[in-house]
């Protein structure tokens, strides 16, 4: 019997955070986008992964905010637009 879904790694949901802001960054004019993830996410888009969040920010030519919910399963994730 399969396990359940949500054995994504913190690592994982970096990629699929920056796969939706790039199809959101095609579709929409926001002037900025905000992730809101769990602690495990956010601190990877700060540590191993701020090189590829900065060429994010320069490819979409718009600033993205990190916000911590504490809430949040690390599988867990939005991005807003503003």
């Amino acid at each position: 019997m399969p396990g359940p879904r949500g054995a994504e790694t913190p690592q994982t949901v970096c990629y699929e955070i920056f796969r939706e802001i790039l199809r959101e960054a095609r579709q929409y004019g926001a002037s900025e986008y905000m992730v809101v993830a769990s602690q495990l996410v956010i601190d990877l888009l700060l540590d191993e992964e701020a090189s590829s969040l900065l060429n994010l920010q320069e490819f979409i030519r718009r600033p993205i905010q990190l916000k911590v919910e504490p809430l949040y399963h690390q599988e867990q994730y939005d991005v807003v637009l503003t």
